[in-house]
């Protein structure tokens, strides 16, 4: 399985910005922001929705760059950017990482530098999905869906097996955190969205991907990082998100506090720190650089949420 991991990465990380499927990317000290911003007109006829499938986004990516458009009638001709730009997450980046408030996961191979990484789809409110970290415990193709006893009344049905009606769709990646699990989808329209009980959803071709990765064993951590920090070639970057469950009471503050915490606050500018948290959307912005003899590992260290 390694070796085919690495060579489809090998693949990917080739083909870099130019293909819509997501792919590998390398990483390292000093090196906290990959992929690049990639740009499209659009078609007739064409959705958002559909252009952030393409691309590989989910649909809160495209949604959040340009909040004033028409989801289902965007302006014909007109030229976007597509936000394939991210910091990654302050973890101890290897494993499986599930950051909420991005709707993104990401899948780091330390062994050989590279990480992938997938829109997702997440927990409804009132349904959200909880903060964790484990191992994946269970890999299956064609799951058959189990309902919930507290969603039976709701469906009807007690279970539902492998097929088009399965809303799991054809992989299942089961995580030590009972009754949750990684897996596909038969309505690709969620992915980027809240619209789960709980559990993670993937487009179907990523899904499919990520099933060729993992295996059991593999760790996973699912964080609550609406603040992204990185820097690349001494350049710092930030990329800020909506609070989506509302659980930063002060999101000046605590940015404030990540800063200091890096001791990269006398590194930044103030007012492109404060124009990423009027924006929130998700795109990494320049906010300074690392002083001479600045220590960019200082980048890595984990979140304070």
């Amino acid at each position: 399985m390694v070796k085919i991991v690495i060579f489809a990465l090998s693949i990917f990380t080739a083909m870099g910005c130019r293909t819509g499927i997501a792919g590998g990317f390398s990483y390292g000290t000093g090196k906290t922001v990959v992929g690049c911003m990639r740009h499209h007109t659009i078609a007739p006829k064409e959705t958002l929705l559909a252009i952030a499938k393409n691309f590989g986004m989910g649909f809160n990516e495209i949604q959040l760059l340009y909040p004033e458009m028409d989801p289902w009638i965007p302006d014909s001709g007109r030229f976007i950017d597509i936000p394939t730009r991210w910091i990654l997450p302050s973890t101890q980046l290897h494993g499986v990482v599930i950051n909420l408030p991005e709707l993104r996961l990401y899948h780091f191979l330390p062994e050989v530098g590279m990480v992938t990484t997938f829109p997702i789809g997440i927990g409804d409110v009132g349904w959200e999905t909880p903060l964790a970290t484990g191992r994946i415990n269970d890999r299956k193709l064609n799951p058959e869906w189990v309902v919930p006893e507290s969603l039976r009344q709701k469906y009807g049905f007690i279970s539902i097996p492998p097929g088009p009606g399965n809303p799991l769709g054809k992989y299942w990646i089961g995580l030590s955190l009972d009754g949750y699990g990684i897996h596909g989808t038969n309505f690709p329209w969620g992915i980027g969205r809240l619209v789960s009980h709980g559990c993670i959803r993937l487009y179907p071709e990523h899904i499919a991907l990520l099933f060729e990765e993992v295996y059991v064993g593999t760790s996973f951590e699912i964080i609550y990082e609406p603040v992204k920090i990185g820097v690349q070639a001494g350049n710092i970057f930030m990329e800020v998100h909506p609070d989506i469950y509302g659980r930063i009471p002060d999101m000046a503050a605590h940015i404030r506090l990540r800063l200091k915490k890096m001791c990269l606050w006398s590194s930044v500018s103030l007012g492109a720190v404060k124009n990423a948290l009027q924006k929130q959307n998700g795109v990494p912005v320049y906010v300074g650089c690392l002083k001479k003899g600045g220590d960019a590992s200082t980048t890595m260290e984990a979140s304070d949420s």
